[in-house]
């Protein structure tokens, strides 16, 4: 049986887009969309070759932003704006990988991690 051929992309022009960053305190994930909301690339760290403990590394995701972000100049994007979700010690690497290449603006940096609540209060025992 022959392997299947690999289907070309879609020529994809994308010249604004949001970068969706989720961070926890195991891994880094990563995501590319159009205004529209269609994914142009991503990935966790694991792409770039990292495992275990070193997937939750500030550097770790530093890596895998620059080639997201060189990847993402292909399709001819200029500007950004960065949505983060999580708690986790790999934004100081996101900020250091846009301010490193440059080429591209960063519009916003939205904040967007859910506050923990307690839940409604418990029922009381009876008074007997």
């Amino acid at each position: 049986m022959a392997p299947k051929a690999k289907s070309k992309k879609k020529d994809v022009k994308v010249t604004s887009g949001i970068l969706y960053v989720h961070t926890t305190s195991n891994n880094t994930l990563i995501n590319l969309v159009d205004p529209e909301g269609n994914k142009v690339v991503g990935g966790g760290t694991g792409r770039v070759g990292y495992k275990g403990s070193k997937k939750s590394t500030p550097y770790a995701a530093e890596v895998l932003t620059k080639q997201l972000l060189k990847e993402a100049q292909g399709y001819g994007l200029k500007e950004i704006g960065i949505i983060f979700r999580g708690t986790g010690m790999a934004r100081d690497g996101i900020f250091k990988a846009v301010n490193e290449i440059g080429v591209i603006d960063v519009q916003y940096i939205k904040e967007n991690t859910p506050i923990q609540f307690g839940g409604v209060k418990g029922i009381r025992p009876k008074r007997n």
